[in-house]
């Protein structure tokens, strides 16, 4: 069998994989057809923009979207509460608030970045341990936030 029909039923017969590649002088004649061709067609008319006062074509269309997810507020425990000085919070601001907490505090194990040093305000949300890991904060937050049903 030859490699071109062993080649056809990979590629199921595509042939511009399969064609020989064209020669530099049959690439410029193309080349200076198509250029004289599109210098020849005329340009398009702008087309009149149409805006409603009330909405701008380039806000996304989530942006009118209720959060959902972690994204969604919701009622934290008291403990969170004074913590974050909000009654409501959604997880992602939760954690991010958090993070910033110790970056601010240098909290963070300078050896291994991912453990984190508690200190007494870390200590009343994460059950009073010493050091937890950046994957346990999720872990962790579950219990503060109050399930709505």
């Amino acid at each position: 069998m030859s490699s071109y029909s062993s080649g056809m039923r990979v590629f199921r017969g595509c042939r511009a994989l399969l064609a020989p590649a064209k020669s530099a002088a049959a690439e410029v004649a193309t080349a200076n057809k198509s250029t004289t061709a599109t210098k020849s067609k005329p340009k398009p008319k702008p087309r009149a923009k149409t805006t409603n006062p009330g909405s701008s074509s380039l806000e996304p269309k989530r942006a009118l979207a209720k959060p959902t997810g972690i994204l969604k507020p919701g009622p934290i425990s008291p403990a969170l509460q004074t913590f974050l000085g909000m009654p409501e919070a959604s997880r992602a601001d939760a954690v991010k608030q958090i993070w910033s907490h110790v970056k601010l505090h240098n909290l963070q194990n300078p050896a291994d970045k991912r453990q984190i040093y508690c200190d007494e305000k870390l200590k009343a949300l994460f059950d009073g341990k010493d050091k937890i890991g950046f994957l346990e904060i999720g872990k962790l937050l579950a219990c503060h936030f109050v399930k709505s049903t």
